[in-house]
């Protein structure tokens, strides 16, 4: 495995909310991608995944509460959960998870 940019990897991507797969670790999937304000729907995957926050601020809703994740921070979206991505999240953040099959 090379080193990775994880901030020049995400502002080369074409958009916003467009991930890039940069590893895999066992059965996880490490990817990056570039947020811009604006919100997403609502989700919920059967397996847990890990919301890492590069730079910027991610603004959750999971199963109704209202979660923000700073600079530095992480947040573990348990499997099942519900959970939407509100306006004002921007910045770089990386994802770990399972791919479901």
């Amino acid at each position: 495995m090379s080193v990775s940019n994880l901030f020049r990897t995400a502002a080369a991507l074409p958009d916003a909310w467009s991930s890039r797969s940069l590893a895999e670790v066992g059965t996880a999937t490490v990817k990056v991608l570039r947020m811009n304000q604006l919100p997403l729907a609502e989700e919920a995957h059967r397996t847990p995944e890990v919301l890492l926050v590069l730079d910027g601020t991610l603004e959750l809703t999971v199963d109704d509460v209202e979660v923000t994740v700073g600079p530095g921070e992480m947040y573990g979206v348990p499997a099942g959960a519900r959970h939407a991505v509100r306006p004002g999240s921007h910045g770089t953040l990386v994802i770990v998870e399972v791919p479901e099959e």
